[in-house]
């Protein structure tokens, strides 16, 4: 009994001795924890762990992760199609400014179009480069300046007897409301008359500033006419250096891809205005010969509209042909009318169907609807001279991101990696029956065989082919 008191007390101090120990680890491995966390995770009281019953809480998603891809395609398309609308809106901005100058310069760029396979004709013949270009430019000039001359002198020379013949149209129009089923009486027509002179009377200073208005705009279009002929005289001279010039203002990067589409794309609207040309020319000549044949006044200056307007697509043929219309009925009578409205039908069928196809070909068709709205864009933003040059237009812009699409994939196509393995034997070209295999498709043994070989110059291989 008495070795238990002893033996108890150890035991008691051995116990306090672990329970020291097991504090002062306990309060190294806290201090170790708080040294290697931040100062948001430092914590005085352990959280306990939630209880196994409670509803387990899903964590939030990312903000990006949770809007859909389509939605996110879409915002992403959005915010460019914004640049690009404000970009665009800019662009139409300053060439409104400049209208005047942008306008000339088209009107230039289709003149030398028309003008420069004669002074490549005459290049070939021997002429110096300034005299060719002198020639042609003048011989151009005098050309226009002369089919111009021509419809004002036709027209003055034929305004009374064609006024004679809408007074002689509107007695017979009259007689035709008078007797007509629709009981106009003569005080009614009368009453019109009297209106439409009084208005005239009271809008006398409208229409003089209409008329100074139009002053102005016979300014502007005589400034015009001076930018475009000496644009085209540069053009025909010194147009191959231009051309450099603008190429050294493009991105390296992008010149060889501008490079290849700037000589299509005057392919393209040389082509394009050659055949409107050759088409506008036998449209005027077969309407014309119709008209006069039908005893219609002013036949020849009715030709020569219907050749001006023939360069306005669409739009052009109609108001042409309308016009040739209306002289008639008031000159001639409705038969008359009814005979030339024929007439111009089928020559505009036969040019649509045959001459347009045939002529113009495959490198400056556009769909239908792309040239009516564009001629309707066009003439919104710059009138006649819009609707002019739209169609031209759209011409060379399909004609040019044609070729810069080949161009991109062409690029992209050579310098992505060589295909090896299943993806070679996927895109390998296959060889037509019956034609003879190329030294690439030989195996590599049968390639050096001798001249009687398959690989040699009496076998077929390659140099079969060259």
């Amino acid at each position: 009994m008495s070795k238990l008191p002893g033996w108890l007390g150890r035991l008691g101090a051995e116990l306090t001795d672990i329970g020291e120990r097991l504090d002062q680890r306990r309060a190294e491995a806290d201090a170790e924890a708080g040294s290697d966390a931040g100062p948001e995770d430092t914590v005085t009281d352990h959280v306990p762990p939630p209880p196994t019953y409670a509803p387990s809480v899903a964590a939030r998603p990312d903000p990006v992760a949770a809007i859909p891809w389509g939605m996110r395609v879409a915002a992403e398309a959005g915010w460019r199609l914004l640049v690009l609308a404000g970009t665009l809106w800019v662009l139409m901005r300053i060439i409104s400014a400049v209208q005047l100058v942008v306008l000339a310069f088209v009107a230039a760029l289709l003149v030398t179009a028309m003008l420069q396979p004669t002074v490549v004709r005459l290049r070939r013949l021997g002429l110096p480069r300034g005299l060719a270009t002198a020639v042609t430019a003048v011989l151009g000039f005098v050309v226009m300046g002369l089919v111009g001359w021509f419809v004002v002198w036709q027209v003055m020379d034929n305004l009374d007897t064609l006024s004679d013949r809408v007074r002689d149209g509107i007695d017979e129009l009259k007689r035709w409301l008078l007797d007509s089923p629709f009981h106009v009486t003569e005080s009614q027509i009368n009453d019109i008359a009297k209106n439409l002179s009084d208005t005239i009377g009271t809008n006398t200073e409208e229409i003089t500033s209409a008329g100074l208005q139009g002053v102005t705009v016979m300014v502007e279009v005589l400034t015009g006419l001076l930018l475009a002929m000496f644009s085209t005289l540069f053009l025909l001279y010194d147009g191959k250096r231009i051309w450099q010039w603008v190429l050294r203002l493009v991105p390296a990067q992008a010149r060889p891809g501008v490079a290849g589409a700037g000589p299509r794309a005057w392919r393209t609207l040389t082509a394009y205005v050659r055949g409107t040309v050759i088409v506008a020319l036998i449209d005027a000549i077969f309407i014309g010969l119709g008209i006069y044949f039908l005893d219609v006044p002013m036949a020849v200056p009715l030709a020569v509209f219907i050749f001006l307007f023939a360069f306005i697509p669409l739009v052009g043929a109609v108001v042409s042909g309308a016009l040739a219309v209306v002289v008639s009925l008031v000159t001639q009578g409705v038969f008359t009318a009814l005979m030339v409205l024929l007439v111009v039908l089928a020559v505009q069928q036969i040019e649509g169907h045959i001459l347009q196809p045939f002529i113009l070909g495959r490198a400056v068709r556009v769909h239908p609807l792309a040239v009516v709205l564009s001629v309707a864009a066009g003439g919104m933003i710059a009138g006649i001279g819009g609707a002019v040059v739209a169609v031209p237009l759209v011409a060379v812009t399909n004609t040019v991101v044609g070729y810069l699409r080949a161009y991109g994939q062409e690029e992209s196509r050579r310098r992505s990696p060589a295909p090896h393995g299943a993806t070679a034997h996927e895109v390998a070209p296959v060889r037509a029956p019956g034609s003879p295999p190329k030294a690439a498709d030989l195996p590599a043994d049968r390639g050096k065989e001798g001249p009687a070989g398959p690989g040699g110059p009496g076998g077929s291989g390659e140099s079969r082919e060259g």
